[in-house]
């Protein structure tokens, strides 16, 4: 059972990352909301279409 909640921990660091990212990018405010709920609202499909096509630099660096 411990796998599981290892998982979920995953995911939601992912889509905390996701969000990070689509908040940091040039998009504009309603693209950025756009995404912003898709990850929210679907956390595994949702992640795995901002990586592929979603907006913004795919780079693991932070600007804070």
């Amino acid at each position: 059972m411990q796998i599981n909640g290892l998982i979920g921990l995953i995911i939601l660091l992912a889509d905390i990352f996701a969000i990070l990212k689509i908040a940091n990018s040039s998009e504009s405010t309603g693209m950025k909301a756009l995404w912003i709920a898709i990850v929210l609202l679907m956390p595994v499909l949702g992640l795995l279409a901002w990586f592929f096509i979603g907006p913004g630099d795919k780079a693991l660096n932070f600007r804070f």
